[in-house]
């Protein structure tokens, strides 16, 4: 669609505004415009925002700017109206030369977000140019003997104009002796023609001087002429002569040295010296001619003599002249018309500009990225260039104009997955066979902060020694982050919680930057047994992301709590680990293997280190007590039956010790007095007789106790193999004090455990340390250590 403004009234105005829309709106973002060549500075083209849709306040902040390739000083853009007006003077003829059309291309572009438009302005042709002969005199020799009708070709005009202003018409100044005919050719030149109409006397007119004047169409119209000057010859009655007067031969460019053109063959009527003909270029034919071709005067062969390139010109207008030896000479002429054709010798040209780098990884599909035109020198189908893109890459090509294509994002980018591509364009025209250019475009992908920072594992098991000491590095975290720089810079801090009634803060902290966690505090396994915790990792992006990783900390029992003594039940009294003294009264009569007392003892500690076990110290004097004290369970009995030898205050000193290493020990003191057996109460028969049973149920309760702690071990063995192989393939997780591989634990055959007090929640410290009112009767099953 072309739209021509002549600024005539304001109803015209408002009526190429209209038209100036729907173009618009039609064209696909294609605008054009019209302005006559040599038009003043200033001049009026086009209100080339408002076409475009583009608001006045948006084109200075929007970078709005006019580019065009090789011309753009001819046209400006007045930011503060959105005016496109001529800013220097366009000359049609030396911006297009002959073409039929000529245009100035123009890409408009606004930047925030990227848009390309393109606007077309038409150059339009003003007459400026006069009709030009190549020489101001022409001279031709005529015999007088020419007959009537005898046609002299002549050099015509040229205008630098197109269309009707370089339409040229002819006229002959009057004379009586020639008339002009026009002979029209192919490509609409018209070629000036001398006619002999009256008959040359060189006696009374040995020579003519006549005007030619060649006269435009323009409005107004130029004029350009030329003198001829008419040598009239004696002699010669016929003159050579060829069988055409215009000879056109097609040719391809590229065409090798020597190549032939066109055999010329002239004729003569005369005998003998006047018979013999010369070939040669006309005086009209121009120096650039000349160059390319070399005519054989002898034989009239035409031969490419230099490149012959269609791109420089697909045309060449040779004059030839064929003289004979006469005296005087007689010239015949004709005209070679030499028409050539364009052959696939260019590759396509790739231009890419507006590059809009580096694209982030979160910009939208359809995001511009850079501006591609492609071109090509050869024309047809050697000149049509189609434009491709690597394959397999997010981006695609989107024509936009002619040859001019938008790299575009086609899918969505993810730098953690591809951080570059390295693009190839490929033009490639439709000549036979086909030729092709490449241009690379490498395109940087930017990071967004799209990555939380992530831990190789959701849970880690930290296990700390108790009384460890304050500072203690017992573990350090480590956070990844896929994303590049800031994004990627990883903070670590501790998720606050209650511990019990303190802050989690006061019982560890870790470092912002390493991930190092440490005790700030010694821990006490007898207060907490586990402390589970949340670290969080933070990146420095905008807005941060974040994740969390849980640590359970177990803090590992050590033994240092040594044994302690309880009261007898039903007294007040307590134990102590210095010593605490039992009394009881036995009966003579009782049997051996009987049951008078029971020492009471706990220890703090758990597993191996809280296994109580009794022993009794050796009498004074190395005398052999009827008592013994039963291992594990603390309870003395008899070893035979009493006799009135034995001395009726019997002092038993009671070591408790439990399994640790070093093992602790505390002792008790047991006094026992033996009476006769009316004399001893009846309770404490009664705590006899229920003693002896209880001595013969343990021995049936001992059996199921070997039983339930081979089951748990073999589990607990079982455990700890899965715990180690799956600790040896995770990262290392003791921290600078966290205790070695722990020390499986089976009991005995025979005995028990002794434990302190009874399990609270896990991860809640106790407050006090409960004493046990009771002792159950039968032995307490093997506890584990807690893992």
């Amino acid at each position: 669609m072309m739209l021509v403004y002549t600024p005539s009234s304001p109803r015209a105005l408002r009526l190429l505004l209209l038209l100036l829309l729907a173009a618009w709106k039609a064209g696909s973002g294609q605008v054009h415009y019209s302005v006559p060549e040599e038009a003043k500075h200033g001049t009026f083209v086009g209100r080339i925002a408002q076409d475009l849709g583009l608001e006045l306040a948006e084109l200075v902040p929007r970078l709005f700017r006019v580019a065009s390739k090789g011309h753009g000083d001819l046209l400006e853009v007045n930011l503060q109206n959105g005016i496109l007006f001529v800013n220097s003077r366009i000359d049609r003829e030396e911006l297009c030369g002959r073409s039929a059309e000529c245009s100035i291309h123009l890409e408009v572009i606004v930047d925030r977000p990227l848009q390309v438009f393109h606007v077309e302005v038409e150059v339009k042709d003003i007459n400026d140019n006069p009709p030009v002969f190549s020489v101001s005199e022409q001279k031709l020799s005529i015999p007088e003997s020419r007959l009537l009708d005898s046609r002299f070709p002549l050099e015509g005009a040229s205008d630098a104009d197109v269309g009707e202003n370089a339409v040229l018409t002819y006229r002959l100044s009057p004379n009586e002796f020639f008339i002009l005919d026009i002979i029209n050719r192919k490509d609409k030149a018209k070629t000036p023609v001398l006619v002999l109409g009256k008959m040359l006397d060189r006696e009374e007119n040995p020579q003519l001087q006549l005007l030619l004047t060649a006269t435009d169409g323009g409005k107004p119209e130029y004029t350009g002429s030329v003198t001829l000057l008419i040598l009239v010859l004696d002699a010669n009655d016929n003159a050579p002569i060829f069988d055409r007067s215009v000879y056109e031969v097609k040719m391809y460019e590229n065409s090798a040295n020597q190549t032939l053109v066109i055999w010329l063959n002239a004729s003569d009527a005369d005998e003998g010296v006047n018979k013999e003909m010369i070939y040669s270029f006309s005086s009209l034919v121009p120096s650039s001619t000349r160059r390319k071709f070399l005519m054989n005067e002898k034989t009239g062969e035409i031969r490419v003599n230099d490149a012959i390139d269609f791109e420089d010109s697909n045309t060449y207008e040779i004059h030839v002249d064929v003289t004979d030896k006469g005296n005087p000479p007689m010239v015949g002429h004709c005209t070679v018309l030499v028409e050539v054709l364009d052959e696939n010798d260019n590759s396509p040209e790739v231009v890419i500009t507006s590059l809009a780098l580096p694209v982030r990884e979160d910009a939208q599909v359809g995001s511009v990225i850079a501006l591609i035109s492609v071109s090509d020198r050869d024309s047809g189908a050697n000149g049509q260039v189609t434009c491709t893109l690597t394959p397999r890459v997010p981006f695609k090509l989107v024509s936009t104009f002619k040859n001019y294509y938008s790299l575009v994002l086609d899918s969505a980018l993810d730098r953690e997955s591809v951080s570059d591509y390295a693009l190839v364009v490929t033009a490639r025209d439709a000549g036979s066979p086909s030729l092709s250019a490449t241009a690379s475009v490498s395109v940087e992908v930017a990071d967004v902060n799209d990555n939380a920072p992530a831990f190789a594992q959701p849970e880690y098991t930290v296990f700390v020694k108790e009384n460890n000491p304050p500072g203690c590095h017992i573990f350090t975290v480590s956070a990844r982050d896929a994303d590049a720089q800031e994004n990627a810079l990883v903070s670590y801090s501790l998720v606050e919680r209650r511990v019990g009634e303190r802050a989690l803060s006061s019982y560890v902290s870790v470092h912002a930057e390493s991930g190092k966690v440490y005790a700030l505090q010694p821990l006490d396994h007898e207060e907490l047994e586990l402390l589970q915790f949340q670290v969080s990792a933070r990146d420095a992006g905008v807005p941060p992301l974040g994740s969390n990783v849980t640590l359970q900390v177990f803090v590992l029992d050590e033994n240092d709590n040594a044994p302690a003594l309880l009261p007898r039940p039903g007294t007040g009294g307590g134990g102590g680990g210095g010593g605490g003294a039992v009394s009881e009264l036995v009966s003579r009569s009782v049997g051996a293997g009987h049951v008078v007392a029971k020492v009471r003892a706990v220890d703090a500690d758990s597993g191996y280190n809280a296994w109580l076990s009794y022993e009794l110290q050796p009498a004074a004097g190395g005398a052999r007590s009827p008592f013994r004290v039963a291992l594990y369970t603390g309870e003395i009995s008899t070893t035979r039956t009493l006799d009135e030898a034995d001395s009726p205050r019997q002092r038993l000193l009671v070591l408790v010790k439990d399994h640790g290493e070093p093992a602790l020990t505390a002792t008790a003191t047991v006094l026992l007095s033996l009476v006769e057996s009316g004399q001893a109460p009846k309770a404490s028969s009664r705590v006899l007789a229920g003693a002896a049973g209880a001595e013969t149920a343990l021995v049936d309760v001992n059996v199921y106790l070997i039983i339930a702690i081979c089951a748990v071990s073999s589990l607990l063995v079982l455990t700890l193999l899965l715990y180690t192989a799956l600790r040896c393939s995770a990262p290392p997780a003791e921290g600078a004090c966290a205790p070695g591989k722990p020390t499986l634990v089976c009991s005995s055959a025979v005995g028990s455990w002794s434990y302190s007090q009874q399990r609270r929640q896990r991860c809640a410290p106790r407050r006090a340390r409960p004493r046990p009112t009771s002792w159950p009767s039968a032995p307490a099953f093997l506890r584990v250590l807690d893992l």
